[in-house]
């Protein structure tokens, strides 16, 4: 299965003629062998632009390569403009499923017969496609609401569990022949990645993240959750209000209504770190296709998200660490950058710190208080790749969703508003953040939430600390017995050993006496002592 699988895949490549956008020089000897032993494969996209020819490949490929060209979309700042322009079209223009199929399946989640029983108006034309879903539009028999229905498509679970398991067995042997494949982590990677895409294919659960992210948002004025019809969600079906925005990929759109964009930058920033810090719970698929803005007040510009199949999470450790990092970066403490780098673990604990504060620092400090459009991201990236190689620096699997969605929120905001100051931004909220977190006030909030646990628990102290009190009146005489026991214990393994010892001695020499003058019968002798030796060793050996 994975070998017709990577069949499949390198005939995809070479159908739609990607050997070709890899210059020769990068193409080793056995690459070029093995293009030409393939000569039945022929490049059937010989018309089609660059980009064209990667998005249609990309499609024909499935969900987890679609996947990444949605990332690859928002980064226009490494891509020609008519690629990123072919790319952003998987964002939710794939090729939809048949209209037929997807009424069929949303009838049999619902339990219905008919449309009408629920809806009173059904479009079978789908708004929008993607890699895993698509969307249709519907409005609902009981309050004439207008909502839209997610349906997944069908089989798609066998398809992204053949590119799984080939993903999986990629990342074994690139963790166990590349150089750099212990500290790049790719099966950990790939692990993470199986959970977070398995989780999108159920909509229920996405259900459940969108209503605890409007819970999150209730009454912003930087992001609306549009409200979910959670009566109506089953695992391969969604309901939700329909919103009517303007995608955030439409800047002529926005520009049109004087939308200001200084200030919705701004709120892309504030939203991303207010989902990571304050509520560790963020929207981890942010591409363009799943942003809107509100057509309300283009002056007082306001977020709207859809599609919460990925939701990311961040444990307390791991969350504290991160914004002191970001702290620090801002106040260019690159010295606690380096030091907080080790105490977490993310290099080793061995590492020199001299060296490594001065390595972030020239990384760090030409693009500090930059705008957005006077920074060179694949520049920095590669850096910071060498840097990491360079120091043994671990990849963070649970933090790769952050920072995918780090590079979404980059991406976006360089679109938007690419004079932004990304660093003047964050910085006021993190630090409000970490103040939050320390001092009297965090104390005094830790010990309110505290507080029903302590009462609860406070009546059944004094039994506790009695019994306590007793279990160390008594702990002595219990260590003394534990003493002896062990002594007990030492004594038998040493009879048994010495036992041992001796019984494979007089084995030795009965096996000795054949060859030498003496009689036959001094070696049934020696037997007779080693055996009884090596009994009552076996014995001693048991009884502990």
């Amino acid at each position: 299965m994975r070998l017709f699988r990577l069949y499949k895949i390198n005939a995809i490549l070479l159908e739609h003629g990607l050997d070709k956008l890899i210059p020769k020089r990068f193409m080793p000897w056995y690459a070029r062998v093995f293009r030409h032993s393939m000569f039945w494969i022929r490049n059937k996209h010989t018309q089609e632009s660059n980009g064209k020819r990667i998005r249609l490949a990309l499609q024909s490929l499935g969900p987890v390569f679609i996947k990444f060209g949605q990332m690859l979309s928002t980064r226009r700042d490494l891509l020609p403009p008519d690629i990123a322009d072919e790319l952003a079209y998987l964002q939710d223009k794939v090729p939809p499923f048949d209209s037929d199929e997807a009424q069929r399946i949303i009838k049999q989640a619902l339990g219905i017969r008919h449309f009408d029983e629920l809806f009173s108006q059904f479009e079978e034309q789908p708004l929008a496609s993607a890699s895993i879903a698509q969307v249709h539009a519907a409005k609902l028999k009981r309050d004439g609401k207008d909502v839209v229905i997610k349906v997944l498509r069908p089989d798609i679970e066998a398809t992204i569990d053949a590119d799984l398991e080939l993903l999986q067995s990629f990342a074994q042997l690139l963790q166990k022949w590349l150089p750099d494949g212990k500290r790049l982590r790719p099966v950990e990677v790939v692990a993470e990645y199986r959970r977070t895409i398995k989780d999108e294919l159920d909509l229920l659960r996405e259900s459940a993240n969108g209503i605890q992210l409007s819970r999150n948002f209730v009454n912003s004025e930087a992001l609306y959750v549009p409200h979910i019809y959670s009566d109506h969600c089953r695992e391969n079906v969604l309901v939700m209000e329909r919103i009517y925005g303007i995608p955030i990929a439409n800047i002529e759109a926005l520009r049109a209504q004087n939308t200001d964009f200084k200030l919705l930058a701004e709120r892309g920033v504030e939203v991303f770190f207010t989902q990571v810090f304050r509520d560790s719970f963020f929207h981890a698929d942010m591409h363009p296709g799943n942003i809107f803005v509100s057509t309300e007040h283009p002056q007082n510009p306001q977020y709207i998200a859809i599609d919460f199949g990925i939701v990311g999470t961040l444990n307390r450790d791991d969350k504290r660490y991160l914004a002191e990092n970001f702290i620090a970066f801002f106040n260019r403490d690159y010295r606690k950058v380096a030091q907080l780098h080790a105490d977490s673990g993310w290099v080793p604990h061995d590492t020199n710190i001299d060296d490594f504060e001065m390595a972030i620092r020239k990384v760090c400090e030409p693009i500090f208080q930059k705008p957005l459009a006077d920074i060179s991201f694949g520049h920095v990236l590669m850096q910071l790749f060498n840097t990491a190689r360079r120091f043994n620096m671990t990849v963070q699997p649970q933090l790769v969703l952050l920072q995918k969605t780090l590079l979404y929120v980059e991406g976006l905001g360089r679109q938007l508003y690419p004079q932004l100051d990304l660093w003047k931004t964050a910085k006021p909220f993190l630090e409000n953040w970490m103040k939050e977190q320390i001092g009297l006030s965090a104390m005094l909030k830790k010990i309110q939430e505290n507080l029903p646990f302590w009462s609860e628990k406070l009546p059944d102290m004094p039994d506790l600390i009695h019994d306590s009190l007793k279990q160390l009146r008594t702990l002595p005489e219990i260590q003394q017995r534990q003493f002896e026991q062990q002594m007990i214990v030492q004594r038998k393994q040493h009879k048994a050993q010495l036992a041992t010892t001796v019984g494979a001695t007089f084995f030795i020499l009965a096996a000795l006496m054949p060859i030498t003058p003496l009689h036959w019968s001094a070696s049934a002798v020696l037997l007779s002592f080693g055996i009884p030796c090596w009994l009552y060793a076996y014995r001693q050996a048991k009884s502990n």
